[in-house]
């Protein structure tokens, strides 16, 4: 995601921006896992901007226990920007959990959880105003998927008519 250059004595970081759709797209065909690399390249992008000492990855891993504060740190980097949405960040991460509950459901029912992504919609959108709007940032926005997007998208495919097909033969 990020990549350090320095031009004429001015530092620029390379970070490519997942669009809203991509996100969404992506989200779905991975059955809501998707947000898990998102949540770890968002707490990796804060790491290195405000020269935290956390760890990215059990930060995504357990985010039950730090998505309201990744929620209220993009909202927060993203209005010292010039965002004037708001969001509720505890209530997405609410929306977050329940929709995560309903995975206990019964056939077909539980697929409702896959929906989860959609309560981090707000952030997403926050964190990629507030990129765009800062300074030394060369930002890389691309209207294709990349190669592990690919890979994710035709095994998700898959693994989606497999569950389909599961769902309608007895």
């Amino acid at each position: 995601m990020e990549e350090t250059i320095t031009l004429n004595e001015t530092e620029t970081t390379k970070i490519e921006i997942v669009t809203l759709q991509k996100f969404v797209i992506l989200s779905f065909i991975s059955f809501g896992v998707y947000p898990i690399w998102w949540m770890y390249k968002t707490w990796k992008f804060f790491k290195v901007k405000e020269n935290l000492d956390i760890m990215p990855v059990p930060r995504a891993i357990f985010a039950i226990f730090f998505l309201n504060g990744l929620f209220e740190k993009v909202q927060g980097f993203a209005q010292s920007k010039g965002y004037t949405k708001s969001f509720s960040s505890i209530g997405c991460f609410l929306g977050v959990i329940a929709l995560n509950v309903t995975g206990r459901l019964p056939e077909p029912y539980f697929l409702v959880s896959i929906l989860s992504f959609l309560f981090f919609i707000p952030a997403v959108e926050a964190l990629n105003f507030g990129i765009r709007n800062s300074e030394g940032y060369e930002i890389r926005d691309t209207e294709y998927f990349n190669a592990r997007q690919l890979i994710l998208l035709i095994l998700g495919g898959i693994f989606w008519a497999l569950v389909l097909l599961g769902l309608y033969v007895e």
